[in-house]
């Protein structure tokens, strides 16, 4: 039995230490304890992903967690629980870990004070620069019909409602039921100059991931936002990084193993002109005092299929080109929607000074509940009313903020709240039980105008327009429940503020693609397209996504056409023996199968005159 080593010795001051009993092989346990720590501290950075910055306040979790594993590990080897005894050992090896932690703490109490709005509203005030503007004279106008064609006509939770079905494409390969949409991460764009909703894929759970993870997520879903046209992009090679993905390929790991140090802000799914997908993280700093301020000062890109890096500062990102001339102006979503609004609250509640922001309230202002999105030069802008803090009944302007550059502009209209919009709109149809998506604001001829979809289950069925000037003003809608007639919609709602003293001058003439795509017909050949005939000699069909394909053969064709029974509906009066045209679109590549024969998309069948 080892001797009992008891400290009785006394200082100077004459206090009276604790009694120090020492334990057996000291040095082998602060080495295990030290051991432990650092492994502790590895498998901690791999799953918590910290970044190793005192602006973080996962940092301090992150050290804090590491220095009590310290302490614990030399609780648990003396048995100080059961052998009280040993904790004044315990408490003498917890000294330099409890030192520490108390240093990081008095940073993070500090770094808390030198952040509070309490003492610094100004400097909330000043990260988002706001120019006022006249919205008659300055938002982009809409001069002629054909301009609705670059709006987003449709929510996000229609275009979800598109994805998901949309998803049953993968039929054709016999995946349709190992990925699912990830909404959560999909991206409102501008590509090929029109609006359009990015979704990626992710699997559908942990076993659907062991088996399909070597070949990667096989592509990403696009919605047209105005047509409602919904692909799925599959790739020559899978998405390999990716927010669904586990240990090296999941996205924030491959972030936090390249940049320890960054702050990461919200990671958005894009696609460039190519059609190739990428991961766009904001890089963020606080910009007042230690903890408070974010804001964007660089992006990373991870091109999702190679894992490829790219960092690009804001002053790259504004003017479109990076160090090495590349063309980086397909990028759109820089600034996440909910950070520039919450930086417009801080420009709105604290340019008059903290004490204003409660007492008095002169010139307080804020963002109304929900937002959406309008395309301007090819950019993505963020729209929201802003109301005044002391009524929140009507709205005093509105807000747009480039989500590439967060140049801000606010435009001073008096009027009715996108909520009392909605609810305008959705008073004419209450019978029908319809609901308005969130509007869309439009500038025709200077009116501001809110525009609406009316949808059921999120198909859309009407339109609706209603001016925020005249909020008294009863909201207009297409004519026909059967097919929703946007130009028809504008034609009514132009005649009604004429009956009321408003002239609004818009050029009818042209066609409005969306009108098309939404009747439930079928659509016009696109250019792209070819023609078959003949006579069906076997049709069949199948249920995928809970959308109905037909698929037929035609005499001597050795070819398999498939085609929707939402956008062929003279498909389901088909019989054998029918003459037939189909209108088969381009690009829809043959689906090679060992035993079957080859398939081709439809996008139109009509029957011929014998």
């Amino acid at each position: 039995m080892e001797p009992i080593k008891v400290d009785f010795s006394k200082k100077g001051n004459g206090k009276t230490k604790e009694a120090y009993i020492a334990p057996d092989k000291v040095a082998m346990k602060v080495i295990v304890g030290v051991i432990v720590a650092l492994i502790v501290a590895a498998v901690a950075f791999y799953f918590m992903l910290p970044p190793i910055n005192l602006k973080s306040t996962t940092f301090y979790a992150y050290v804090g967690l590491v220095l009590a594993s310290y302490v614990a590990v030399q609780a648990i080897m003396t048995k100080a629980f059961a052998r009280p005894e040993f904790i004044p050992y315990v408490k003498k090896q917890a000294r330099v870990p409890v030192i520490l932690g108390g240093v990081l703490v008095l940073i993070l109490v500090i770094g808390y004070l030198s952040s509070a709005a309490l003492f610094r509203a100004k400097a909330y005030s000043r990260i988002l620069t706001v120019e006022e503007k006249e919205f008659s004279q300055s938002f982009s106008a809409i001069d002629e019909i054909e301009d609705f064609n670059n709006l987003a006509l449709i929510d996000s939770s229609a275009a979800e409602k598109l994805a998901d079905k949309t998803l049953g494409d993968l039929a054709k390969v016999g995946k349709e039921s190992q990925f699912e949409v990830s909404n959560a991460f999909s991206t409102q764009i501008n590509y090929k100059s029109r609006p359009y909703r990015v979704f990626p894929l992710q699997y559908g759970d942990i076993f659907k991931w062991l088996k399909n993870r070597s070949d990667g997520l096989p592509g990403y879903i696009t919605v047209n936002m105005n047509t409602q046209h919904a692909q799925l992009v599959q790739l020559e090679e899978g998405i390999k990084i990716s927010t669904a993905e586990h240990f090296s390929r999941y996205l924030g790991r491959v972030l936090r193993f390249a940049y320890p140090t960054y702050l990461f802000g919200t990671s958005s799914f894009e696609i460039d002109e190519n059609g190739t997908p990428y991961w766009i993280t904001e890089h963020l700093d606080k910009t007042v005092g230690l903890l408070g301020g974010d804001d964007v000062v660089g992006v990373v890109i991870v091109n999702a299929v190679t894992g490829d890096k790219a960092y690009y500062t804001m002053e790259e990102i504004r003017s479109g080109k990076g160090a090495d001339g590349e063309n980086i102006e397909w990028i759109d979503q820089v600034y996440n929607a909910d950070l520039v609004v919450q930086q417009y609250n801080y420009y709105g509640r604290y340019s008059g000074g903290f004490i204003n922001s409660f007492i008095g309230q002169t010139g307080v202002k804020l963002t109304t509940n929900g937002y959406n999105y309008i395309a301007i030069d090819d950019d993505v802008y963020l729209y929201t009313g802003v109301s005044s803090v002391t009524s929140d009944e009507s709205i005093i302007g509105f807000i747009i903020i480039n989500q590439r550059t967060k140049d801000a502009f606010f435009y001073s209209a008096s009027g009715a709240t996108e909520a009392a919009a909605q609810e305008s709109a959705e008073g004419i149809v209450r019978d029908k039980g319809w609901k308005a998506t969130f509007p869309i604001l439009i500038n025709l001829d200077g009116e501001a105008t809110y525009l609406m979809a009316l949808k059921d289950q999120n198909i859309i069925k009407s339109y609706a327009m209603v001016n925020v000037a005249q909020y008294t003003t009863d909201a207009v809608r297409s004519p026909s429940d059967d097919n929703p007639d946007l130009k028809a919609c504008l034609q009514a709602y132009i005649n009604k503020l004429a009956a009321r003293g408003v002239v609004v001058n818009i050029s009818m003439a042209g066609k409005v693609e969306s009108d098309e795509a939404n009747t439930g017909e079928e659509p016009a050949p696109a250019a792209d397209s070819s023609t078959v005939s003949g006579v069906i000699t076997d049709i069949r069909s199948a249920v995928i996504g809970g959308t109905t394909y037909y698929y037929i053969e035609l005499d001597g064709s050795g070819v398999y056409y498939y085609v929707s029974a939402e956008l062929g509906s003279k498909v389901v009066l088909f019989n054998k023996g029918d003459r037939v045209t189909l209108t088969v679109e381009a690009g829809e590549g043959a689906l090679l199968a060992a035993s079957a024969p080859d398939y081709a998309g439809a996008d139109e069948v009509t029957t011929e005159e014998n």
